[in-house]
């Protein structure tokens, strides 16, 4: 029997226990925009995840935890680029991590992408009997009811959150006498530079490399022993306006239709389309498989113009201080912290928590407004 609806009309507890109870076997997938997550079942149990999420990606997880600083990732990923070898392999080959610290981050990331799940207020989610894992999947056993214990433990933790959190654009500043946190270790001074620095919770969660749960936790106990405050939030972000679409149809099905005969002409163009097409319709089967054909043409196209090369160093045109007076999103400012004159393009790519074409979209926006320059 086929399984599938949203999570507004049913709460992921109410269907882990539902499998978990039936002694399932088969594919959990779950859709918000360009976000797919998949949860592995065999008889009831959860044996692996899966998740496109670049923030779950592995090179993220371990910068997140201290695995690995940014510098060893971006090696070894220059190693696994030239070799074809498996991030975890070339690790433990430079001698950066050993084989168990490789399987136990493993697990730790299977478990944190499903724990996130608890924390979405929307997206569409169906089961496949039967369907099996992916063969090279590296396999768990994890009960059911223990991640749904977890997971309720968040959605009530979360809330409490953002009683004094409320939103990810939230900036705060330190209060006198911030010093006395310095106790608190290591990641929360991590926390406390970047709110020195008035970033906004997004923006911290990026350079943090961690999830909205863990950096919301973090700045709650700042403002409740006193050490921070809320003074703000950055305004609600203004979409873009998709390029050449004045008369972009309004059905998701046309909209594909639209991308598919964009595709080879405007890469740019197909890709935003199938992006508003996701935010509209995100389980869209149609759109979902034409995502991957537009980033890969997209990012093609950057490279072939001879603008933009993977081996290209960036450098800004303004300074640290200048880039105050330019309207800057979270995810850009991420970008920019990221361009030091001689890290070049797939070096910043390696360490990014975003997927390839929206890095490059953004460098690319960031280069046609002035702020960025190939030199």
């Amino acid at each position: 029997m086929a399984i599938q609806g949203t999570l507004k009309s049913m709460s992921l507890t109410d269907l882990l226990q539902f499998l978990a109870t039936a002694r399932k076997s088969g594919t959990l997938k779950f859709d918000q925009g360009k976000i797919t997550k998949q949860i592995y079942f065999k008889n009831g149990t959860i044996v692996g995840s899966k998740s496109n999420d670049p923030r779950e990606y592995l090179g993220q997880v371990l910068l997140h935890y201290g695995k690995v600083d940014e510098i060893q990732l971006k090696v070894a990923r220059e190693i696994q680029r030239t070799t074809g070898a498996k991030l975890g392999e070339v690790l433990v080959q430079q001698g950066f991590l050993t084989e168990d610290d490789v399987l136990n981050i493993l697990k730790t990331r299977t478990l944190d992408a499903i724990y996130d799940l608890f924390v979405w207020t929307d997206g569409d989610f169906e089961f496949y009997d039967d369907e099996p894992p992916p063969e090279d999947l590296l396999l768990i056993e994890v009960e059911p009811t223990n991640v749904i214990m977890e997971g309720i433990y968040r959605i009530d933790e979360f809330a409490r959150y953002r009683s004094l959190v409320p939103t990810d654009r939230t900036i705060l500043e330190l209060n006198a006498g911030w010093t006395s946190s310095l106790k608190l270790g290591k990641e929360y001074r991590q926390v406390l530079f970047f709110v020195e620095k008035r970033m906004s919770v997004a923006e911290i969660c990026y350079h943090m490399h961690a999830s909205a749960f863990h950096v919301y936790g973090q700045l709650y106990t700042l403002i409740s022993e006193g050490l921070a405050r809320v003074v703000g939030e950055l305004p609600e972000d203004v979409p873009p306006p998709v390029k050449e679409v004045e008369d972009l149809p309004e059905s998701v099905t046309e909209m594909v239709w639209s991308a598919e005969r964009k595709l080879e002409d405007d890469p740019e163009a197909a890709l935003e389309i199938v992006q508003k097409a996701l935010e509209q319709q995100p389980n869209n089967p149609e759109a979902q498989a034409l995502l991957p054909a537009a980033e890969e043409k997209f990012v093609k196209r950057v490279y072939a113009s001879g603008t933009i090369g993977p081996k290209s160093v960036p450098h800004l045109r303004f300074s640290p201080s200048d880039l105050t007076t330019q309207q800057i999103d979270p995810q850009e400012g991420f970008v920019l912290s990221r361009i030091n004159g001689s890290w070049d393009i797939q070096s910043i790519l390696s360490i990014c928590p975003f997927r390839e074409a929206d890095c490059l979209k953004m460098i690319k926006k960031l280069m046609e407004r002035g702020i960025v320059e190939i030199k």
